[in-house]
């Protein structure tokens, strides 16, 4: 029999730890003879790793249960307010930090919006608000990291933001930023990814093992799980659905390439899309619902405009769902999910185009792949990049695997 090592038993006992937490966290209130009894953890194992947890403020005791014939057991529960973290999305038009604590609630939270998409400029803003929210948190020892997600190539490992065109980022170590102005440990990653791994560890996915995540809204993007792996790529690449090729004779995008989903679906494509129509003469009910001032038409103005029944709504959204539907099923006949998220301001508040989608799918996407896949919306609600730093960081911390 192979000897354990040091570190093989370091291993284990987080590995006990994460589980034993995360029974808690999910089961809650719960005795330590039943978190030993439904793992197959010894009794012995799960009250050292419960005193070590009580001990960190993790978890508290909160009375006893019924009793099955001997002793009344002590009951445990997860204590999300003893600790907290600071978690941020640096998005193409807005910048949100937020005080969160372990059940993912948000206790204090700035806005920025981001009007000039300089990338030396945003990252100032974003470190300048993290500064202040630390500054006004008072005590901080119980303070256990900063998360953060951005549209773009995010490397993972390394904190590094390799390309975000609309921000103007290319190869910001902001891990090691972070980390040497603050002293903690930092979580940087792609916000799609993020919120992927939030809908399936907080959301309403978690049986599912193949999921995608696409959002729409200022961008495109794609989160992918596949056999409850999260897929990232080489250099974090992995999901820039919005820069795939829909039109090799089309726009001219930032990224260098000719004919990108992301200017064809977007919000800021479809805004430019409403204007020119406008412009051309077109009539429609979107000028009245803004208060008759074109630039205050907004996701939500267009999606009432289009349940509404608005031709010119309809035309744009039959053109969106051309060019979204095609890339969609490229994505099911390439990756063959059980379900697709959609998510992003854009879709969220549109039946109508959601069901748009649907068809489209229903009609060009390969059968076997598409008979029994769902096309559902997030259900993370407006705080779902937040959210998605915050499932990062836990996950890490905790070693929460996906499949628990």
């Amino acid at each position: 029999m192979r000897k354990i090592r040091t570190g093989d038993l370091k291993l284990i006992q987080e590995l006990n730890r994460s589980i034993i937490l995360n029974m808690i966290r999910d089961h809650g209130p719960i005795s330590r003879s039943e978190i030993a009894k439904r793992n197959k953890i010894s009794p012995t194992t799960v009250a050292s790793a419960v005193h070590e947890l009580i001990k960190e403020g993790f978890v508290s005791e909160i009375g006893v249960g019924m009793s099955n014939g001997g002793r009344k057991p002590i009951l445990l529960r997860f204590s999300p307010d003893n600790h907290f973290m600071i978690c941020a999305s640096i998005s193409n038009s807005l910048i949100e930090v937020a005080r969160m604590n372990l059940a993912l609630e948000i206790t204090e939270k700035q806005t920025m919006a981001i009007h000039e998409p300089a990338g030396d400029k945003v990252i100032a803003t974003t470190l300048g608000i993290i500064d202040q929210m630390i500054a006004d948190g008072g005590e901080m020892t119980n303070f256990i990291g900063i998360s953060v997600v951005t549209p773009g190539i995010v490397d993972k490992h390394t904190g590094m933001i390799h390309y975000n065109a609309k921000l103007n980022l290319s190869n910001v170590n902001l891990k090691r930023m972070m980390e040497e102005r603050y002293g903690q440990k930092v979580w940087v990653e792609n916000d799609t990814n993020a919120m992927v791994l939030a809908e399936k560890k907080n959301g309403n996915y978690e049986g599912y093992r193949d999921l995608l995540y696409v959002t729409i809204g200022d961008g495109v993007g794609a989160g992918i799980i596949i056999d409850d792996t999260l897929l990232s790529g080489a250099r974090g690449g992995a999901g820039e659905f919005g820069h795939t090729s829909v039109d090799r004779s089309g726009i001219r995008c930032e990224c260098g390439n000719v004919g990108c989903l992301e200017n064809y679906v977007s919000w800021p494509a479809i805004y430019w899309r409403i204007l020119t129509l406008i412009s051309r003469g077109r009539t429609t009910s979107m000028i009245e619902m803004a208060g008759g001032d074109r630039n205050a038409i907004s996701p939500l103005v267009f999606n009432k405009a289009l349940n509404e029944g608005d031709a010119l709504a309809t035309d744009i959204a039959d053109e969106t769902t051309a060019h979204l539907g095609a890339g969609i099923v490229n994505l099911i006949n390439l990756l063959n999910p059980e379900v697709i998220i959609l998510g992003g301001e854009l879709i969220v508040e549109s039946d109508v185009l959601l069901e748009k989608i649907k068809a489209y799918v229903a009609k060009h996407a390969l059968c076997v792949l598409s008979d029994k896949l769902q096309i559902l919306t997030s259900t993370l609600g407006q705080e779902a990049k937040l959210i998605g730093a915050a499932s990062v960081l836990l996950q890490d911390v905790f070693h929460f695997s996906l499949s628990q």
